[in-house]
């Protein structure tokens, strides 16, 4: 069973945009792949093609609502799992160059799968921990845009994310509708890793699901001793006071 490919124009437009016929085939193959794949590794929760459609390709495509990714651009979307929005963002944007991050093999392993059966020579991903990547030279200040569907709290986000950014680069959170609160939790982390909230957006899916975009612009260098050790962010949460972070311990 296939989705049915004008959902994919009908939500699109809803958002602004326009799919080619060249974009469509890249869609449908790419879905076809991850619902074959998934009947024999687990890699999504979501099942029917409806709404594989909607939960994970135009959920990737509100991105644009706060970035068109123009040539040359480079953007690293961490914790990719299956591929969202790193891989709908690659089929649409051609001239930037999208890396594709995850902890999970198996996850990585069919990212690549997709890369090469969709032929995207503007994509690539890569096995690790966010952590790691950000103190690897090959990776640290690298990137103009970091992209993140539901990974983490704002405040450990940006610990993952803001030292893979040049300098002016953004972080785009994308969240669920009672986010919004971790912008004043982030505070002390955002101070302390260079990154300031310069936009919010709220937004919902064609089928009524709202969302919530959150851009954080790196204004000055990350230190050195960030981000720390895997495991850390989540250990010992810089956006949380000392008393609270011990009880998460």
């Amino acid at each position: 069973m296939t989705p049915d490919m004008t959902a994919l124009h009908a939500g699109a437009a809803q958002l602004g945009l326009t799919i080619t016929p060249e974009q469509e085939a890249r869609f449908a193959r790419l879905l076809a792949l991850l619902l074959a794949r998934n009947r024999q590794v687990n890699l999504t929760a979501i099942t029917d093609p409806g709404e594989v459609l909607v939960k994970h390709v135009l959920d990737s495509l509100t991105v644009e609502q706060v970035w068109t990714p123009t040539l040359g651009e480079r953007a690293m979307d961490i914790g990719a799992g299956a591929g969202f929005p790193g891989l709908p963002l690659a089929i649409r944007h051609p001239d930037a160059h999208i890396t594709l991050n995850d902890s999970v093999r198996k996850k990585v392993a069919f990212i690549e799968e997709a890369i090469a059966a969709l032929g995207l020579d503007n994509a690539d991903a890569v096995w690790a921990r966010a952590e790691e990547l950000g103190q690897r030279p090959a990776y640290r200040g690298r990137f103009d845009v970091a992209l993140a569907r539901a990974v983490a709290h704002l405040g450990a986000l940006a610990e993952y994310a803001l030292p893979l950014l040049r300098d002016g680069g953004r972080l785009i959170a994308m969240k669920g509708p009672n986010s919004l609160p971790e912008i004043a939790d982030s505070a002390r982390a955002l101070e302390a890793i260079g990154g300031v909230v310069a936009e919010t957006r709220r937004l919902a899916l064609p089928n009524g699901d709202a969302r919530v975009l959150i851009v954080v612009r790196k204004v000055r260098p990350t230190p050195a001793r960030f981000p720390r050790d895997p495991g850390a962010a989540k250990k010992h949460p810089l956006f949380l006071d000392t008393t609270r972070a011990a009880r998460l311990e």
